[in-house]
C-alpha cells in the first residue's frame, strides 16, 4: 500500500457498472472518491463513488492488511483513492457486492471540509453549491442530470445526422447585433468594438444557400439583467435552419427532436432507477395553439389582456396549459426583422409566421419562416431603428438567390429543465454565467 502517491503503473480494471454479484471472487482495481466512511468495531465500511455509481468496500480485521484498514478509517469524504481487492457477493451491500481490499492507494487526501455533504440530495443555498461546483457535481442528482444532458445531445445529433443536416460552426465574435436591441456583450477586438453573438441566426440563414439543411449546438450570449431561475447570460442553443420549408415544417422537426430527447432521457432513467427523475410524456403530436386563440380564451376570463400584449407565465398558468405545446402566429411587431409576415392577416393585424415551443409556462424554443427579399429586410430594419449599413455583409447574400427557408433555436438548458424537473436553470449548466456570477 502506498499513500499520497502518483498513479504510476496502477490502472483501473473495472468501473462500478462493470461489477456485480456474478463477479464474486474476481480481483479488481477500482478508482474514485471517498463518499462515506463508517467504523464499527474492527470493521471499516467505505463507499467509493466513480463515474458510474457507488462501490462498497469492507475492511475487516483479519480479512485485509491492518494498514489498509487503518488508513481507510482515517480518510475523509472526497479523498481520491484506488482500491485493489477481491469482489465478494453480498446481499447486504446496496449493489449486491462489496470489495475486500488488500491494497489502498491514496492519490490525494482532503485538506478542507466542503460546506455540504456529497450524499446530500438538496442544499438550501444554490450559491453555496456553485462556489464549490466541482464538489457539487459529485452529488447523485446532478450526476444523473448531466448524464441525461449528454444522452440528449447524442440523440439530437443522431436525429440531425439521420435527417441529412450538416453540423456547422459560426462566429461568436461579431460586428453588429444579430437581432437588434441592447442585450449585447461588448468586447474589444484589436482596435475595434465587437460583440459576443446573441445567435447564429444570420450565418445559418446564409449557409442554407449552399448546404440547405444545417444545425449548430453552441453558446449564445445575452446581456439581459434578469435575475430569474430561467435566465442565463451564456447558454447553449440548438439551432437549425432549413431551405425550401416554412415554420410548419420546423415545428415538425421540433417534434422529432423533442421526441428523441424524451426517449433518451427515459431510457437513461429506466437503466438508473436511483435517478428518481420523472421524464414527461411525449404526445404523438405536440398541440398547436394560435396566439389569437389564447388571447380570446384569456379575454373570456377576468384578464385585461389585449391583442398585441405578450403572453406571460401568469397568463399561461391561468389557461392551465401543461406539457409541451406550440403557440403560433404571433403579432409581427415585436419579432426580429427577419421574421416573415403572414399574408392576409385577420382584421388588418400584422401576424407573423412564427411559433414558440412551450412546456407549461416555460419557453423552450422560438422559430419562424424567414424573409427572403432584401428590400423587405431593409424596410424592417429601418422601421426598427437599425443601421442597415451595419448588415451589408448579410444583405448582400440576398442578391444571389436566397431560397425560402425557416428555422429555430432551442434552449438546451430549458429543455433539460423540462425533461428532468429542475427548478433552477443554473443547475442545467456546468458553470453558470448570469448577471451576478462570473466565477468559478
Amino acid at each position: 500500500m502506498v499513500v499520497n502517491q502518483d498513479l504510476g503503473s496502477l490502472r483501473r480494471t473495472h468501473y462500478s457498472a462493470d461489477l456485480g454479484p456474478d463477479n464474486d471472487g474476481v480481483r479488481t482495481t477500482v478508482m474514485g472518491w471517498i463518499l462515506t466512511v463508517r467504523i464499527h468495531g474492527n470493521i471499516t465500511f467505505a463507499t467509493i463513488r466513480d463515474r458510474d455509481g457507488d462501490i462498497s468496500v469492507v475492511a475487516k480485521k483479519g480479512a485485509c492488511p491492518d494498514t489498509v484498514r487503518s488508513i481507510l478509517s482515517s480518510l475523509k469524504a472526497h479523498s481520491s483513492v484506488a482500491v485493489s481487492g477481491t469482489v465478494k457477493a453480498s446481499t447486504k451491500a446496496p449493489a449486491g457486492f462489496e470489495i475486500i481490499p488488500d491494497e489502498l492507494r491514496v492519490f490525494s487526501d482532503v485538506e478542507a471540509v466542503p460546506p455540504f455533504e456529497p450524499v446530500a440530495r438538496t442544499v438550501k443555498n444554490i450559491d453555496t453549491r456553485l462556489e464549490m461546483r466541482p464538489i457539487d457535481l459529485r452529488r447523485s442528482v446532478l450526476l444523473h442530470t448531466f448524464r441525461i444532458r449528454s444522452r440528449i445531445l447524442q440523440a439530437i445529433r443522431a436525429y440531425f445526422t439521420t435527417e441529412g443536416f450538416t453540423e456547422i460552426n459560426t462566429p461568436k465574435i461579431i460586428s453588429s447585433a444579430t437581432e437588434g436591441g441592447a442585450a449585447l456583450f461588448s468586447i474589444f477586438y484589436y482596435d475595434k468594438q465587437a460583440f459576443l453573438a446573441q445567435s447564429p441566426q444570420l450565418y445559418k440563414e446564409q449557409l442554407t444557400m449552399s448546404l440547405e439543411k444545417v444545425f449548430e449546438i453552441a453558446p449564445i450570449f445575452r446581456a439581459e439583467s434578469s435575475r430569474t431561475p430561467r435566465h442565463l447570460s451564456e447558454a447553449i442553443s440548438i439551432d437549425l435552419e432549413e431551405a425550401f420549408v416554412d415554420y410548419n415544417d420546423v415545428m415538425n422537426r421540433i417534434e422529432g427532436i423533442v421526441g428523441a430527447s424524451v426517449d433518451a432521457a427515459r431510457l437513461y432513467v429506466e437503466n438508473h432507477l436511483d435517478a428518481e427523475i420523472a421524464v414527461p410524456e411525449m404526445p404523438d403530436c405536440i398541440p398547436r395553439h394560435t396566439y389569437e386563440e389564447l388571447v380570446g380564451r384569456l379575454q373570456k376570463t377576468d384578464s385585461k389582456m389585449e391583442w398585441g400584449d405578450d403572453l406571460y407565465p401568469s397568463d399561461l398558468k391561468r389557461l392551465k396549459l401543461d406539457g409541451f405545446y406550440f403557440i403560433t402566429d404571433w403579432p409581427l411587431g415585436p419579432k426580429p426583422f427577419y421574421v416573415k409576415e403572414t399574408k392576409g392577416g385577420d382584421y388588418g393585424r400584422s401576424i407573423s409566421e412564427s411559433f414558440d415551443l412551450m412546456y407549461g409556462d416555460l419557453e423552450i424554443s422560438s422559430g419562424s419562416t424567414r424573409i427572403t427579399r432584401r428590400a423587405d429586410l431593409e424596410s424592417n430594419m429601418r422601421r426598427k431603428g437599425m443601421n442597415v449599413d451595419s448588415f451589408g455583409y448579410h444583405l448582400r447574400a440576398f442578391d444571389y438567390g436566397m431560397p425560402p427557408h425557416a428555422g429555430c433555436g432551442i434552449g438546451l438548458e430549458r429543455l433539460l429543465m423540462a425533461l428532468t424537473g429542475l427548478a433552477n436553470i443554473r443547475d442545467a449548466t456546468f458553470y453558470p454565467r448570469d448577471v451576478d456570477r462570473l466565477v468559478p
